[in-house]
């Protein structure tokens, strides 16, 4: 008797286990819409060590020249894209922002914006940033970019690329879940991420650790144009992205973007803008600290050495290091791979260990 149950209840549990004929099927899942059925992959949490990785990308070829009716601009936009990612190639983790600027001057070649204003980031803007309140929009930009980084978790570039968007309009594919919370154009997003994954290294990231992307950006080195002097319009930007756990940066890594965009005393931009505008980790010895100003170190090198030393600290630790008035490097161990001022890049962890 008791076999005869055995058996009745094997047979119950393997027709719980049969869904839609030749596919396999995950129990209480399975709709099979049309007679078919694509089982889900399992999320199987990451463990050990984790890339890190980031792409910056700037656009200025939307900057016009003065005329006499209008006022010349050098416009910006940065995009930027972090993420986490295990050895597997599969993204644990996904941040992505942009940095907007606008530089305006008059035919004259004086500046007329306000150079000191803060500039935020679209992720800082918010609702500020107004695609709900101007453009009629379903979720403003930060809304709609976290709804992509959040479907690129647990995806290969591969599948990110095959999946829920289409590369070829670059718009959220008809139907899916993704379309309803994103409608803006993603395809450029979706290179942004498949670039920071290819840029990613092991750096000291563990599974479990917070993913942060932070930035300080301003535009107050931009100047007038003179009969003498050509204008320039300069957004400077400093990017980090760190891991952190239980109060520590975990791994840490900087880069920074100069971008000039030069106009005369007419308003004429004289910038080629079809020119890409390199990070200053890009350029590498191309930035020329060392061939130019006598450094020690390329800035790209102090900046990966500056990264290297807060690693395993707090964000008060950070705070504290010695430095001069200059804000150079006063600590002995920091100061013999670090010869630049680094308050700026003290201000920007602080400002990613608040995040």
């Amino acid at each position: 008797m008791k076999k005869i149950i055995a058996l009745i209840l094997t047979f119950v549990l393997l027709l719980s286990l049969t869904g839609c004929v030749g596919t396999t099927v995950v129990i209480g899942e399975c709709t099979c819409p049309e007679g078919s059925h694509t089982a889900p992959e399992p999320t199987v949490p990451a463990e050990g060590a984790l890339k890190t990785g980031l792409s910056v990308s700037v656009k200025i070829s939307d900057s016009v020249s003065a005329t006499a009716d209008t006022k010349g601009a050098a416009k910006y936009d940065i995009t930027l894209a972090a993420v986490t990612v295990d050895d597997k190639g599969v993204i644990v983790s996904c941040v992505i922002d942009s940095i907007p600027a606008t530089v305006e001057f008059d035919a004259s070649g004086n500046i007329t914006s306000d150079i000191t204003a803060q500039v935020l980031t679209k992720n800082e803007l918010g609702e500020n940033y107004g695609m709900v309140a101007w453009g009629g929009a379903i979720a403003e930009w930060d809304e709609q970019v976290a709804a992509v980084a959040k479907y690129a978790q647990g995806k290969t570039v591969e599948q990110l690329k095959n999946g829920d968007i289409d590369m070829t309009t670059g718009k959220a594919k008809d139907g899916t879940d993704l379309s309803s919370s994103a409608t803006i154009y993603l395809a450029g997003y979706v290179y942004a991420i498949e670039a920071a994954v290819k840029n990613a290294k092991h750096r000291g990231a563990q599974a479990g650790d917070e993913l942060v992307l932070a930035t300080l950006n301003n535009t107050k080195s931009s100047t007038s144009a003179t009969a003498d002097k050509a204008g320039n319009a300069q957004l400077d930007a400093d990017i980090t992205l760190l891991t952190k756990k239980d109060g520590k940066i975990t791994s840490c890594y900087i880069d920074s973007v100069q971008a000039k965009i030069g106009f005369d005393a007419t308003g004429t931009i004289t910038t080629d803008l079809s020119n890409g505008v390199k990070t200053k980790n890009e350029l590498g010895e191309g930035y020329g600290m060392v061939a130019w100003g006598g450094a020690k170190a390329e800035w790209n090198e102090q900046a990966a050495a500056f990264a290297s030393y807060v690693t395993g600290k707090t964000a008060a630790e950070v705070a504290g290091i010695a430095v001069t008035e200059t804000t150079k490097p006063a600590d002995a161990d920091l100061s013999s791979s670090v010869t630049i001022a680094i308050g700026g890049f003290q201000a920007l962890i602080a400002k990613a260990m608040q995040e």
